[in-house]
Order: structure tokens, then C-alpha cells, then sequence
């Protein structure tokens, strides 16, 4: 018969490998998105859901850094997109839309316009980096 101590110990042992599983498929893609293919002074809208036709509630503006991942959906996983060729990026992105917190806002953006953004913000409160040259 196992010891209460013994059990304990399996016990931790298995939550933690349940943790790291759970973390390793929730796995969405980056932690963070910079804005990307926005012309220069443009914005890239926050939607309500994952639609163009759905409320806007938001903008980034074109060189914004640090948009928080929250997920995407439509379109291809993160990995398969990473592999994917720019003309296959191209159609199949049109389906892709992510849900992002910029400077407190929460919503939908079309994932076609993101890039991985392997500079996080500075401090956890910061929600996105002000584009250069952004009115804050």
C-alpha cells in the first residue's frame, strides 16, 4: 500500500504535468502581434466580433507593437501558417481573425494584417506599445 507521503507526491507531480499540457496545446500562436501591411498613417480596426461588417470599437495605428494574443480563429493554425507560402498566406488569411488588447481594448482584428512580435511590452499593464510618433 502506498504511504499518504508517496500518493502526495504523485498527486503534484501529476498537476503539474496536466499544467504543462494544458499549456502546451493552448498554444495559439505568439504571445504578441505588431500591425503589419497598414498603410502608412492608416489604422487597422478593432471589431466587435470576427467580422468586417461587425461594430468597431477601436483602432491601432499601422506600426503599433505588442498587441496581445487572446486566440484566432478561421484560417489555418499557427504553425500551418508559418509554413504556408506569402500567395497561400495571402488567400487563406482572408478567413483569419484574432482577437487582440490594444491599450485596453478588447477585440477582433483581421489576422491577415499581424505579425509575430518577438518584442513584448516593457511592463505586464502595458496592453500595446504607442505606435512612433502616436498622439497618447
Amino acid at each position: 500500500m502506498m504511504s499518504k507521503k508517496v500518493w502526495a507526491i504523485w498527486v503534484v507531480f501529476g498537476l503539474v504535468l496536466l499544467d504543462a499540457c494544458a499549456t502546451a496545446t493552448a498554444d495559439g500562436g505568439p504571445d504578441y502581434y505588431a500591425v503589419t501591411g497598414v498603410a502608412a498613417k492608416g489604422v487597422l480596426n478593432i471589431r466587435a466580433e470576427p467580422s468586417a461588417e461587425s461594430r468597431k470599437v477601436g483602432e491601432i495605428p499601422y506600426d503599433a507593437r505588442g498587441l496581445r494574443n487572446l486566440g484566432c480563429t478561421g484560417g489555418p493554425t499557427f504553425a500551418e501558417w508559418l509554413k504556408m507560402s506569402e500567395a497561400e498566406r495571402k488567400r487563406a488569411g482572408r478567413n483569419r481573425w484574432c482577437k487582440v488588447r490594444y491599450r485596453g481594448i478588447v477585440g477582433w482584428v483581421a489576422g491577415r494584417y499581424l505579425m509575430e512580435d518577438s518584442n513584448p511590452p516593457s511592463t505586464p499593464e502595458d496592453s500595446a506599445r504607442p505606435a512612433a510618433g502616436a498622439k497618447s
